[in-house]
């Protein structure tokens, strides 16, 4: 809500002042490759201060992938006492909950000029999420007495970016956008609180997103399958095999920020209790790579009735484990669980992956473990 009502003041604010979302000194450039560069013409002496930043992004639609590879930074603000810094690089996907999305780089030591040529990487990115996100970039120095210290940011809004082509930035880190005086914002503010209400009670009504959960599903028989060169084999048996990839910007359940997730799998109707399939957990992370399959042994009509339920779970050592998310796919389903359901019964044999948004309610679901 917060972040809201802070990005709903910082667009009037610019609409106040004459502010644009581009900004006034920004060229862009496509070249005979498909490749975008933006440059900023860095005329503030305040900003140029702070350094510059040269990145690349590249979203790739069929992975539904977002690549930023952080290459190098130049002449930043000196922050230690040697006159130098240790800068490194984070990324965050605004809006968004801050842990769940952030990425790092290394840190490189004593120097105003460092080079990264390292890439970043956020799974479970959607072309909606390109339209409506903008990604931050700052640029920070590392002290180990205390806290560590900002230097600079840039924000790119993820719009710019166009499937499958890289886009490349060349740019003044900027101070954090300011927030507006009140006398300023006071006849705004009433402008935009029938707004903000409205999206409350809009929240209220819909499902809470926790993340993401990429899955793969395959639909196997006796003729459906086959070897390495494709050829049918005999003596396998028929049923679904499951894959549980990775998760993606999950929700925090515990203290530090983080969470031990790990993913459930369950074939319903289950009347003897045997269907449950269970990931291992993976410690400290929002964004864990599991890459473990599970296989129902079922006959292709019996399937068609089922429903596939997958949960993630939050392990707690000593106390019930918390529910983080789910997602239950079948028949009956709808939108992007109906398609992968549906996909995969009408591909046998071929391994159908798709991105889902996990909730925090799922209908048949049991809340404990």
């Amino acid at each position: 809500m917060r972040e809201l009502y802070t990005h709903a003041i910082t667009k009037l604010y610019d609409g106040a002042t004459g502010g644009g979302g581009g900004g006034g000194g920004t060229l862009s450039l496509m070249s005979s490759v498909d490749t975008s560069i933006e440059v900023d013409s860095c005329d503030s002496d305040d900003s140029t201060s702070l350094g510059t930043l040269e990145f690349d992004l590249l979203y790739e639609r069929a992975t539904s992938s977002l690549h930023c590879t952080v290459i190098k930074a130049k002449g930043l603000k000196p922050m230690d006492f040697n006159g130098l810094a240790d800068p490194y690089v984070k990324l965050h996907l605004l809006p968004g909950a801050c842990k769940a999305n952030k990425l790092k780089t290394k840190i490189v030591r004593n120097t105003l000029n460092p080079v990264w040529n390292e890439t970043l990487t956020y799974y479970g990115i959607t072309e909606e999420d390109m339209y409506r996100k903008t990604l931050r970039v700052s640029v920070c120095d590392e002290d180990k007495l205390t806290h560590n210290e900002f230097i600079g940011e840039s924000r790119v809004a993820l719009r710019r970016v166009k499937p499958d082509q890289t886009k490349h930035y060349n740019i003044c880190l900027e101070h954090p956008p300011p927030l507006p005086s009140p006398s300023a914002m006071s006849a705004a503010l009433r402008g935009i609180s029938c707004y903000l209400k409205e999206w409350e009670s809009e929240q209220q009504r819909s499902l809470e997103e926790r993340g993401r959960l990429l899955l793969s599903l395959q639909v196997l028989s006796a003729s459906s399958e086959g070897d390495d060169e494709g050829q049918p084999t005999e003596g396998k048996r028929s049923g679904l095999c499951v894959g549980v990839r990775r998760c993606a910007h999950l929700a925090a359940m515990d203290v530090n920020g983080f969470s031990d997730p790990y993913v459930k799998t369950y074939l319903k109707p289950d009347l003897h209790k045997k269907s449950k399939h269970k990931t291992a957990v993976i410690k400290k992370t929002l964004n864990p790579e599991f890459n473990e399959e599970f296989f129902y042994e079922i006959s292709f009509s019996e399937l068609s009735s089922k429903t596939l339920e997958v949960t993630v779970w939050d392990y707690d050592l000593g106390k019930s484990n918390d529910f983080i998310g789910g997602v239950s796919l079948g028949c009956h389903s709808q939108g992007d669980a109906l398609r992968h359901w549906v996909d995969c019964l009408k591909n046998k044999g071929k391994k159908v992956e798709r991105w889902h948004t996990l909730t925090n309610e799922l209908p048949g679901s049991i809340y404990h473990d």
